[in-house]
């Protein structure tokens, strides 16, 4: 059984940096993609970035390029997402999942999910 679990996330003013982990089990993560998504409220679940597991790729969405950075410990099983100059429209609830299709950008391209945490940065 895979089971992801998402912490690290808080309140942080606008400026600020936090970074969240997702601990596997279950499932190795250096073995599958790994991305993280966000959904803030009313809103559709988004894609932030993830990492390849063949070439240890990192895509980013647009909005957060250049702020967020992505990476993994494998011998920790884990993935991290360092997010730095926050701002208030970073605010939503975080997700990581493990890729299960051949795309990307998309939540169906993600099998496994987390059940997320919530992130709000205050201006």
């Amino acid at each position: 059984q895979v089971q992801l679990v998402e912490s690290g996330g808080g309140l942080v003013q606008a400026g600020g940096s936090l970074r969240l982990s997702c601990a596997a089990s279950g499932r190795t993560v250096s073995s599958y993609g790994m991305g993280w998504f966000r959904q803030a409220p009313g809103k559709e679940r988004d894609f932030v970035a993830t990492i390849t597991w063949s070439d240890f790729r990192r895509l980013y969405a647009d909005s957060v390029k250049g702020r967020f950075t992505i990476s993994r410990d494998n011998a920790k099983n884990t993935v991290y997402l360092q997010m730095n100059s926050l701002k208030p429209e970073d605010t939503a609830v975080y997700y990581c999942a493990t890729q299960g299709g051949g795309g990307y950008y998309n939540p169906d391209d993600y099998d496994y999910w987390g059940q997320g945490t919530q992130v709000t940065v205050s201006s």
